[in-house]
């Protein structure tokens, strides 16, 4: 009986290594639905995260609003730090104080929900970035577009807008030709285009490479008994948590990267001011 079971075991770790570690795929962040199913209301892995994420954002925020005191605490004192790093190292620094305190608010609440939301990839149970489809990342990047057609039209006219980013001065006429349409498409497509695929890119690739590294070092350390296979695992292993930690950079990366260039579209949609 012994030797049967040993016959058993080296025969599952052979179909184990010839079948290889699951590698993840793009089918990760189409996730079946798990609540509400066949409702209005249905509800897959990504959306409870998103949801999760937002009402933890909402009750630490409600919380320390409502504690807030003259003089800050520890805790308070680091919100209000993080706070006033969106408002003066990106909304100050790209718009100035007069032009930035319109969207301070919007600027903030685009930086730390795309912080938050891409932090969820490493927070273990959660293990997925809310960011990782298409739909959060072209919310944000439809804002931004709304938002500096609002301040074009407010602030200069919409024809008058037109006419500064598509046709610079001192351009000759058949240059206007090629110009002109090109300007129309960067401002109708390109900018919010940019920002949703930016984000949305990174996070999926992001993702797969985590997972990639630790399913494969579960499949070297525990779904086989080769000594040398065990190496390339603890290998993987460290990779995986060396991506892991990469992986909280880029989340706070990509929002600046987002909200500095939202910033940067909606002040080219003043005018020029000599």
């Amino acid at each position: 009986m012994a030797g049967v079971a040993a016959f058993t075991g080296a025969a599952s770790a052979v179909l184990a290594a010839q079948s290889g570690p699951e590698i993840p795929s793009i089918d990760e962040f189409l996730p079946p639905e798990i609540i509400f199913a066949g409702t209005p209301f249905a509800m897959n892995r990504i959306i409870m995260v998103r949801v999760i994420m937002t009402v933890v954002m909402l009750l630490i925020l409600g919380i320390t609003a409502s504690r807030a005191k003259l003089i800050p605490g520890r805790w308070q004192g680091f919100v209000e730090w993080g706070l006033d790093y969106v408002r003066d190292k990106i909304v100050y620094e790209v718009m100035g104080e007069l032009r930035g305190k319109r969207y301070v608010p919007m600027i903030t609440t685009i930086f730390f929900t795309i912080f938050l939301f891409n932090l969820c990839g490493i927070i273990p149970g959660m293990n997925i970035a809310a960011t990782a489809t298409i739909m959060m990342p072209l919310i944000f990047a439809a804002w931004t577009f709304v938002q500096y057609w609002i301040a074009a039209c407010r602030e200069q006219g919409l024809l008058s807008y037109l006419k500064q980013e598509c046709t610079p001065p001192g351009v000759p006429f058949p240059v206007l030709i090629l110009l002109v349409p090109m300007q129309l498409i960067d401002i109708l497509i390109i900018r919010p285009a940019s920002l949703t695929l930016r984000l949305l890119a990174n996070m999926i690739a992001g993702h797969l490479i985590v997972a990639l590294c630790f399913s494969a070092t579960q499949f070297f350390l525990i779904l086989t008994e080769n000594k040398v296979m065990m190496a390339a695992g603890v290998v993987t292993f460290a990779f995986g948590f060396i991506m892991t930690l990469f992986e909280a950079f880029v989340a706070y990366l990509q929002a600046f990267i987002f909200a500095t260039l939202s910033s940067v579209y909606i002040n080219m949609s003043y005018p020029e001011v000599d």
